[in-house]
Formats: structure tokens, sequence, C-alpha cells
């Protein structure tokens, strides 16, 4: 037979009939989900997830039920029991950053003592040290301008690192998800650094860790020339690291932990699979979304204190005709919250103090005023079944803007901060030892019959 030559194929016409057919063949006909009472997104229509597991790790309340009838409430965000308000009070008022301590809580199940504190730091610290190697071959000869993508090629190449990988009893587990939550930050950051000497064209300024460093501080010390940060600075960053670090085992990046855990794979592999969820703008990219919208508002509305104007504007973003015609005001609404997200009204008071110290205070009010308004534009133009509130991407965008992180890491910063959530969420996976999680799809294909290839 003949070889066939497939050099000089224009692949745009190809792939363009290809593309219609698959679209075609891949549509389902929404009355169908109806029909067979498909929960779309494990939800059903009142915002109520389905129940697919049990969790002792973190939980979202944000309804009672009443006579049958789900009643909104202010919602809450709980960390092994213990309320999120009640957590960073404590630490923030004694002056302390919270994070590593936070992330003691979730792993290991109660918040610990002086003793067992600095036994866990001991080993955050401890494992800052990587090869010379990695850092060079697998970040920053291969950079990237997506730094999730950076975070996991790094994490799965630090599997070729592991003189142990692919053991998943509790205490192997428990000491890679200990080395993932110290080495996650460094790969974030080189990562950065590198994109902006390759594709910026600027300086490599690489700073090593510091171990007698919080991870918040370490951030801050490793992203910025100088290395210099203030206190409130860091506090800031720190409190945003809790915030974000747990949300729940249904939350669609830990859920994939779960997934991906259940099938008795390696660490690696399931922390990787949960970068690759929270990367999506569904989920973790939100934030920098808020930010490019409130770049569009800017330009646009004339007097940012014209609540009119504001409404207006944010009326023809609902209907597509503003910013990225999506029909979304970014940061405005949760699958579970409805009258409040804890971590928003918590980080909203700091943004406040941080803008007046940086002076965004004009732009912080345009923030308040957008929150007050947006559920109002909503409800004129949408069926809602529940409240709207406030997300925390919508105040975590600005925290980073003011602290002078590029956006290239606002979604990297979630992981940092997910990755002790994540890791709590695998060895509870493991330690339960549960079937390999597998939802029933129905098919709604009709059957036929082959057709022979001269026939079709």
């Amino acid at each position: 037979m003949k070889k066939q030559d497939f050099s000089n194929v224009e692949r745009e016409p190809i792939l363009n009939r290809l593309s219609n057919k698959v679209r075609e063949s891949s549509y389902i006909n929404p009355e169908l989900y109806t029909k067979y009472e498909v929960k779309r997104g494990l939800r059903d229509i009142s915002g109520k997830g389905v129940l697919a597991g049990l969790t002792e790790i973190g939980e979202v309340h944000a309804y009672h039920l009443s006579e049958n009838e789900l009643v909104p409430v202010p919602g809450q965000l709980i960390y092994r029991g213990i309320d999120i308000y009640d957590i960073t009070k404590n630490f923030l008022e004694e002056g302390r950053f919270g994070f590593e301590e936070i992330a003691y809580l979730l792993i290991c199940g109660d918040l610990p003592t002086e003793t067992e504190f600095k036994e866990f730091k001991a080993l955050i610290t401890n494992a800052l040290k990587m090869q010379e190697d990695f850092v060079s071959d697998t970040i920053l000869q291969i950079p990237s301008k997506d730094i999730m993508n950076v975070l996991a090629r790094g994490v799965l190449s630090l599997y070729g690192f592991d003189e142990n990988p692919d053991d998943i009893s509790i205490e192997n587990v428990l000491r890679q998800c200990i080395e993932l939550i110290a080495r996650i930050p460094l790969i974030a950051v080189y990562g950065y650094q590198s994109y902006v000497h390759r594709y910026l064209q600027k300086s490599l300024v690489l700073h090593s860790p510091q171990p007698e460093l919080s991870i918040a501080e370490n951030i801050l010390h490793m992203l910025r020339p100088n290395s210099k940060y203030t206190k409130l600075e860091a506090t800031i960053l720190d409190l945003s690291l809790v915030l974000h670090a747990e949300h729940g085992g249904g939350n669609n990046s830990s859920f994939t932990t779960h997934v991906v855990t259940s099938t008795g794979t390696d660490t690696y592999s399931a922390i990787a699979a949960a970068i690759g969820a929270l990367k999506g703008p569904r989920h973790g990219g939100a934030n920098i979304k808020v930010k490019h919208m409130f770049q569009d508002i800017k330009a646009n509305i004339k007097d940012w204190n014209d609540e009119e104007e504001i409404k207006n504007y944010l009326i023809k973003l609902l209907r597509k005709e503003a910013f990225d015609k999506s029909g979304l005001i970014y940061g405005m609404g949760h699958a579970v919250y409805s009258i409040s997200d804890p971590r928003a009204e918590i980080l909203r008071g700091y943004a406040k103090e941080l803008a007046k110290q940086n002076g965004y205070e004009e732009i912080f009010n345009l923030y308040r005023t957008v929150e007050k308004i947006a559920p109002q534009a909503i409800a004129s133009e949408r069926k809602m079944y529940k409240g709207v509130c406030a997300n925390v991407d919508f105040y975590s965008g600005l925290v980073y803007d003011m602290l002078g992180i590029p956006e290239e890491l606002y979604t990297p910063i979630f992981a940092i901060s997910r990755i002790a959530g994540w890791g709590a969420h695998r060895i509870e996976e493991l330690v339960n030892s549960g079937k390999v999680i597998r939802p029933a799809y129905k098919s709604v294909a009709h059957r036929r019959e082959y057709v022979s290839m001269q026939n079709r």
C-alpha cells in the first residue's frame, strides 16, 4: 500500500467541518434533564446540593429548613466545627498569622497546642528546601503564561523527586500534604518570576524563602524585588489564605480531590487534578473577572457616586450589552450563600483599612456601591430562587491589587491556601476507604445499526 502524504493538508477547514459535526452530535435536549430528573451541577432548582458524601472538615451553612421550605440565613463557614468568625477574630486580636495554624486544624482535626504547632511549623520549614534541579529544570526552563499550569506541572513533577510517591498510607500522604503546603507557594512565585523573565523581558529575581517567616510573609518576601512589606499587608494576605483554605467537600476542586483519591491514585495526581478544577473561571478564576469588570465600570461610568448611573450599567451587564457580554455581574451570587458570604464580610473590613493606607478609598467606595445595587439590578432582570450577595471573589481581587500582587497570581494564591483543605479531604477519603466515586449517567442516544464504510 502506497504511503499517503498528509503534510499539505489544510487543518482549519477540516476542523471547522468536524467542529460542527461534533457540536451537533454532542447536543442534548435540555427538556430531557427535566424529564429524567437530572440534577445538573448536582444541585436542584432551589440551589440545594445533592448529597454525595459526608465530611467533618468544613461546613457551609446558608439556610435552614422550615415546613419543608428552605429559609435563607446569614452565611456561615465552619472549619472542623469552629465558626470562621471566631477563628479569625482570635488570631487577629492576638497579632498572630493564622494560616499554618488553620492548616493544622483542617488536616489534623484540632487546634494545635504550642508544642504541636511548633512541630508542625518545623515540618513545613524543613520542606522549604527543594532540589536545585527541580527549580531550574521544572520551573525556570519551562515557563508558562498561566501560573496555574505551572502549579499543576510542578506538583506532578514532584512525584519524580519523591522516594515513595505511590504509598497511600496515611503517614506518607500526611508527609506529602505538608510538603505541598510548603512548596506550592515557591512554585507559584518562582513560576511567575520565570514568566516575567521570559515573556516580559525583565530581570530574573529569586529570593529564597526564610524559615522564620510565615507563608504569607514568604510570599511577599519572594515576590517583591526589595522583599519589603508592612505588617498590615502580610496580615491581610494571611487572612485571605485562611478564608480560602476550605469550603466544604462539595466545592468543585475539593470534590475533585475526593473523586480522584477514591481511585487509589497518588497524592500528586489528586492535587494536580484539583488545581485543574480550581483554574476554571467558574471556580477559582472569578476574582480576575471581577477586577476586569471593575476596570470596565470605571471606564464607562462618569460619576462613581451616581447610584442610578451605576444601576443602569449593571443592567447592561445583565442584558449582555456591556463588558464581556456574559450576562454576569462577577463577584455577585454564590451556589450556596444568599444573604451573606462570611468570607466577603470579613475581608471587606480589612480591604477598607488597606484602601485607606494605600489611597484606594474612592475605588473601595465604588465596590461598596456596586455591592449594594447589584442585588436590586439582578432582581429586576432575573427570576431568582434565592437571594444574591457578594462572594469572596468580589473583594479578594481588590485586596490583591492593593497588595501589588499581579493578576497572574490571583488564582494560584487561591490554590496555595486551598491545598490545606484538599489535603484534609484526601486524607478523609483514604481513612474512610470509600468506594470509587462513580455517579450514574443515563444514555439518551437512539439505537442504530452499524453501516459499512462503502454504504455510508
